[in-house]
């Protein structure tokens, strides 16, 4: 493989290789949520349960390779929902329904205001301290959370509109006191000792579909200025924080049990807008099919910035042919530096507790294959 630089490999976050965040979660854990949620266990007994999973995966992750562990998410049902609900003024609601998929449509859950969005504690934050005490030295325990678009985002559906305008007549208003919640969030995840944050962002992989971008317009939204509003919201959150703090954000298109959402179309509507947020250290891009479109829109990431490319499918479990992979790889050092590449899956293996459609064996497997390219890469 031809490059500009010689391969380098690298010490902070985000790794040469490296995954997203969420795994599939164990029959063990799936039984005990389910005995909590029939009233047959207390949530002290649900936490010993998943106290003890999210050790053996920590050693998992370890014994994989993996310099930077996650929980798994073991102790959510949603990817982002969980941290919804841990704000002030907030609550967990049952809607008609879920979010639609490729195929398959999401429980119909939501979070609704119900007052003024605040910070005041959060769950979330012990849950950070038991990896981070579990983790060890040897490896970086990374927190990942939801962005501060995609909370706007599920305000913003329609089930929800009626509540939000009603608490927040001014959206400006609105918009400030997420971002405080938001800043008062992070900052309380560094005091438990997180220096490494993960932003989960699906409003922009929406932002770039052909299908959600017409419907917009139909409804008469200008995208370009909502895609705006996201990332001045989202360089708000992160600005100011610690400088040790390393924060990344990731882009997804859709990941519930193995399925997608929209029809896809490529980066190039919204890159600018969202490579140009300051202060991320990395970018998570999903590539793994031709829904995320060509390497193009990468010519717009800053020099300091790392771009993971999701080149592999966290859906299925086959490994990916390996000359691909590196085929792919050279094709985006046409727009950027070999060394300010990574590579993982395009997002985890369970954004939702339901998980994806493949084995825990596979799974492993799959991050195995990924470093073991990246080694063979970056030596």
């Amino acid at each position: 493989m031809s490059t500009q630089t010689k391969p380098t490999k690298r010490t902070v976050t985000p790794f040469r290789y490296d995954i997203v965040g969420s795994f599939l979660r164990p029959q063990a854990l799936k039984e005990a949520r389910a005995q909590f949620q029939n009233g047959e266990i207390t949530a002290e007994q649900l936490r010993e349960v998943e106290s003890a999973e999210i050790i053996k995966l920590v050693q998992k992750q370890k014994e994989v390779g993996l310099q930077a562990v996650t929980d798994g998410e073991f102790r959510r049902s949603w990817w982002h929902l969980d941290f919804f609900w841990g704000l002030d003024g907030v609550e967990r609601t049952i809607v008609d329904q879920g979010y639609q998929f490729n195929g398959a449509q999401s429980r119909p859950e939501t979070a609704r205001l119900t007052g003024k969005v605040g910070y005041s504690s959060h769950p979330f934050v012990s849950h950070y301290a038991f990896l981070k005490e579990v983790a060890g030295e040897d490896v970086v325990a990374r927190q990942s959370i939801p962005a501060a678009a995609q909370f706007l985002f599920e305000l913003d559906r329609a089930e929800n509109q009626e509540s939000t305008q009603a608490i927040y007549p001014n959206r400006e208003e609105l918009v400030t006191d997420i971002a405080k919640a938001y800043k008062a969030a992070i900052l309380a995840l560094y005091e438990a000792g997180c220096r490494s944050l993960q932003i989960d962002d699906c409003t922009w992989g929406a932002l770039c579909d052909e299908q959600f971008m017409a419907f917009m317009k139909q409804a008469g939204v200008n995208v370009a200025e909502y895609a705006n509003e996201f990332a001045r919201l989202n360089e708000e959150v992160v600005s100011g924080l610690p400088d040790d703090l390393v924060v990344t954000t990731h882009v997804c298109r859709g990941n519930y049990v193995s399925t997608y959402a929209g029809v896809g179309g490529g980066y190039e509507p919204i890159a600018q807008t969202l490579l140009g947020i300051d202060n991320y250290s990395g970018y998570y891009l999903e590539f793994d099919t031709e829904r995320a479109g060509d390497f193009k829109p990468l010519r717009f990431l800053k020099d300091n910035q790392q771009v993971v490319l999701g080149l592999f499918s966290s859906k299925f479990g086959e490994l990916e042919n390996k000359e691909d992979i590196l085929k792919r790889i050279e094709e985006a050092t046409q727009y950027v530096d070999l060394n300010r590449i990574c590579l993982s899956p395009q997002c985890g293996f369970a954004s939702t507790e339901e998980g994806n459609h493949l084995t825990e064996e596979q799974q492993w497997r799959k991050l195995a294959f990924i470093k073991e390219i990246a080694e063979e890469i970056w030596k």
